[in-house]
């Protein structure tokens, strides 16, 4: 019987290049590229590129030991999600902050979260938020006191919060939002009365929640987004450097 294979796979499979090994070529080149993607992007929540940083795909490349071909599809993906922007012919830029961005973010998180503690105070079955408990209704003396890990903490105080409704789209959209805002965030948490003003904070927020008082706990926490989204406002260049020295 005569090979009526097409000419491309015969070439293929006698290179070594068969089917199955081009599907294995394809899957290793996307995981490079979602490494180099998580690479970059943990570069700029850590500072190391600071807004308004311009670098080179062939940079890029060198540092983190793969081609071009992986560092230019994670380039564009974080392009298409607000992180970098490509400028002609000289390579491309960390994404400057924009401001109102952050701010409308803000707004949308007041919606979603005083909704999602709303609902809460309101179900007669819901999760006993004990995880919660166990970080924020603690002593002075046994709060944690790295801003990273407080910047963390807090994230997965508000998404808890959220999640525990059991609506599955409002939580989605809840850690697309805070993805985008986590930079912010992380800023918030290296003064240190922050962190105090968190935990104190947090603290009435769970404590209104557990003992369904909904009105207190909606106003509540939208005083505590509202005073995180004012201080977006008192981010300088000089808090940027001084984290990016603090990160180093």
């Amino acid at each position: 019987m005569s090979d009526i294979r097409p000419i491309s796979l015969r070439k293929r499979a006698r290179a070594g290049r068969g089917p199955a090994a081009v599907v294995a070529s394809v899957e290793r080149g996307a995981g490079l590229a979602a490494r180099v993607y998580e690479g970059i992007k943990a570069e700029i929540f850590d500072f190391h590129l600071m807004p308004g940083d311009r670098f080179t795909e062939a940079e890029v490349a060198a540092r983190m030991q793969v081609s071009r071909t992986p560092v230019r599809e994670a380039l564009y993906r974080l392009e298409s999600e607000g992180y970098l922007e490509v400028m002609f012919r000289s390579g491309w830029r960390v994404r400057p902050f924009d401001f109102r961005m952050f701010e409308n973010l803000y707004d949308l998180r007041v919606v979603l979260e005083t909704a999602a503690v709303r609902r809460l105070c309101e179900m007669t079955d819901r999760p006993s938020l004990d995880d919660l408990k166990t970080v924020w209704l603690v002593a002075a003396g046994e709060r944690i006191a790295d801003g990273r890990e407080v910047a963390a903490a807090d994230e997965a105080f508000h998404a808890s919060l959220v999640a525990a409704t059991g609506n599955d789209e409002m939580a989605r959209i809840h850690r697309d939002l805070t993805e985008r805002i986590r930079i912010i965030r992380r800023l918030d948490f290296t003064k240190e009365q922050r962190v105090d003003t968190t935990y104190q904070e947090h603290a009435k927020i769970l404590r209104a929640v557990l003992q369904r008082r909904s009105e207190q706990a909606q106003l509540l926490l939208r005083s505590h987004i509202e005073e995180s989204k004012a201080e977006v406002r008192k981010i300088t260049l000089h808090m940027l450097h001084a984290a990016r020295a603090s990160a180093a």
